[in-house]
C-alpha cells in the first residue's frame, strides 16, 4: 500500500515540477528569463540533498525523489529551454550552479575556522556536512554540464534520422543521457555519502519512468499548447499603462524599423536578419520551411508606359494582396524592385505550392493596370531541408525555379516537380 501511494505522489511531484517550470518558460517574455533560470538554480540544493539521504519505496527499489524526478526534470526543462531559446542561453544557469557550488566548498572551509556557538541545544553546525554536500553538488553540477551538452547534442543528431519526430528525440535523448548521469551521479554518492549499490538499478528505472512522463507532457505542451497558440485574454491594467512608457513606444519604434518605405513590407536588410533564424527555428522543431520569390511580369511595361507614380501603386497593391493572403506566421519582404520574398515556416513543399498558386491566382484576379488590365507574377518555390538546410541556399534553389517560370511563360508557379500551373 505505501509503495503504491509513492508511486502516486511520484507522478504527482513530477507533473507538478513539469507544469510549473514549463509555465515559467512558456510566458519568459512577460515574465523574463531570469524567473525561469533562477527557480532551476533554487532547485539544485534540494536535488542533491535529497538525492544524497531522502529515499523512498517504490515497487522497483527504492528511489531519491530528488535525483529521479527532479534532477530528470531539470535536464528536460535545460534541453526545452535550448530548443525555445540558444546554446547561449543555455550555458548561463550550468556555469552559475557550477561557481555557486565552487564557492559553497569554499565557505565550508572557512567556516571550519571558526569555533561557533551552541545557541540552539540540540541543532549543533554540521560543517562537515555542508563540505559533503558542497563537494557533491560541484559533482552533480560537473556532470550537469556534460549532461547538457550530451543531451543537446543527441537531439541535434537525431533530427538526421527523425527531423520531424520532436518528442520521440526528445524522450530518446533523455533515457541515454540520464543513463550516463546515472552512473556518474550515483558513483559520487557513492563515494561521498556511502549511498549502497543495490539503490543504483532502482535509481535508473525511476529516472526512466520520469522520462516517459516528462516526454508524454512534452508532447501535451508541444502540440497542443505551444503550436496551437493560447488565447490572448482582455489587457490588464497594468499593460494599458505600460502603453505609455519608453519601452512600449521602442518596441513600436523597432518594429517600424527595416519596413520598406513605398509597400509598408519588410525590406531586404530585416529579411537578412530574420529570414535565417526562421528557417533555423523551424528545421530545430522538426518542421519543414518554404520560400517563394514572387516576381511582377512584365513590371517595365507598366513603369514605360503609365509612369513609375502608376508602377508604385501596382506595386503596393501587389504587396497588400500577399500580406492579407499570407498567414499570421509567415513573413512578406521586399527583395528589391518588384520581387518580394515570403518565408513560410511549417510549411511543406506541398503546402507552399498550393499557398503560392493562391497568391497567384488573387494576384492576377485583383491588381489592375490604369487600363484595366491584368497584373501577374510568377513565383518560385523552394523547402528547407528537401533543398538546403540554410536561408540562402533555399533561396537560391527558389530563385533558380523563378527563372524557370519566367522561362514557362510567365504567370505560374514552380516547384521542384517543374510548373504547377500557367494561366
Amino acid at each position: 500500500m505505501m509503495e503504491l501511494l509513492n508511486t502516486a505522489l511520484f507522478i504527482v511531484e513530477a507533473v507538478g515540477y513539469f507544469v510549473l517550470m514549463v509555465s515559467l518558460l512558456h510566458f519568459r517574455q512577460r515574465l523574463g528569463l531570469g524567473v525561469f533560470l533562477t527557480a532551476l538554480g533554487v532547485m539544485h540544493f534540494m536535488e542533491t540533498y535529497l538525492a544524497a539521504v531522502f529515499y523512498v519505496s517504490l515497487p522497483f527499489g527504492n528511489v531519491s525523489p530528488g535525483s529521479s524526478i527532479f534532477f530528470s526534470g531539470k535536464l528536460m526543462m535545460i534541453l526545452m529551454l535550448y530548443l525555445q531559446e540558444d546554446a547561449a542561453t543555455v550555458r548561463q544557469p550550468i556555469y552559475g550552479l557550477f561557481l555557486g557550488n565552487l564557492l559553497t566548498v569554499a565557505i565550508a572551509w572557512v567556516m571550519q575556522l571558526h569555533q561557533p556557538l551552541d545557541l540552539s541545544p540540540g541543532h549543533p553546525a554540521d560543517v562537515n556536512f555542508l563540505k559533503e554536500m558542497g563537494w557533491l553538488m560541484v559533482w552533480g553540477t560537473a556532470i550537469l554540464y556534460l549532461d547538457s551538452l550530451g543531451i543537446i547534442l543527441l537531439y541535434e543528431k537525431l533530427g538526421d534520422f527523425m527531423r520531424r519526430r520532436v518528442v520521440l528525440r526528445f524522450m530518446i535523448a533523455g533515457l541515454v543521457l540520464l543513463t550516463f548521469d546515472q552512473i556518474l551521479f550515483f558513483s559520487g554518492l557513492h563515494y561521498f555519502m556511502g549511498v549502497p549499490m543495490t539503490a543504483f538499478w532502482a535509481g535508473w528505472k525511476a529516472k526512466m519512468l520520469a522520462v516517459c512522463l516528462y516526454s508524454l507532457m512534452f508532447a501535451v505542451y508541444e502540440f497542443r499548447i505551444r503550436r496551437a497558440g493560447i488565447a490572448a485574454s482582455a489587457r490588464s491594467i497594468s499593460d494599458l499603462f505600460g502603453d505609455l512608457t519608453f519601452r512600449e513606444r521602442y518596441n513600436d519604434l523597432l518594429e517600424r524599423t527595416g519596413r520598406d518605405m513605398l509597400t509598408g513590407v519588410y525590406d531586404r536588410s530585416r529579411m537578412e536578419l530574420e529570414a535565417p533564424l526562421m528557417v533555423r527555428e523551424a528545421l530545430r522543431q522538426g518542421q519543414h520551411a518554404t520560400v517563394l520569390i514572387i516576381d511582377a511580369d512584365h513590371f517595365k511595361d507598366v513603369n514605360d508606359g503609365f509612369g513609375h507614380l502608376q508602377g508604385d501603386e501596382v506595386l503596393k497593391a501587389i504587396a497588400s494582396r500577399l500580406g492579407t493572403t499570407l498567414r499570421s506566421s509567415d513573413r512578406i519582404f521586399r527583395f528589391g524592385g518588384e520581387e518580394f520574398v515570403a518565408v513560410c515556416p511549417g510549411t511543406s513543399h506541398e503546402e507552399g505550392l498550393l499557398l503560392a498558386e493562391r497568391l497567384r491566382w488573387t494576384i492576377v484576379t485583383s491588381v489592375k493596370t490604369p487600363d484595366d488590365a491584368s497584373v501577374s507574377v510568377s513565383i518560385g518555390a523552394a523547402t528547407a531541408d528537401e533543398d538546403g538546410t540554410s536561408f540562402t541556399t533555399v533561396l537560391s534553389a527558389a530563385d533558380s525555379r523563378l527563372y524557370e517560370a519566367k522561362k514557362s511563360g510567365r504567370n505560374c508557379v514552380v516547384g521542384r516537380s517543374g510548373v504547377v500551373k500557367v494561366s
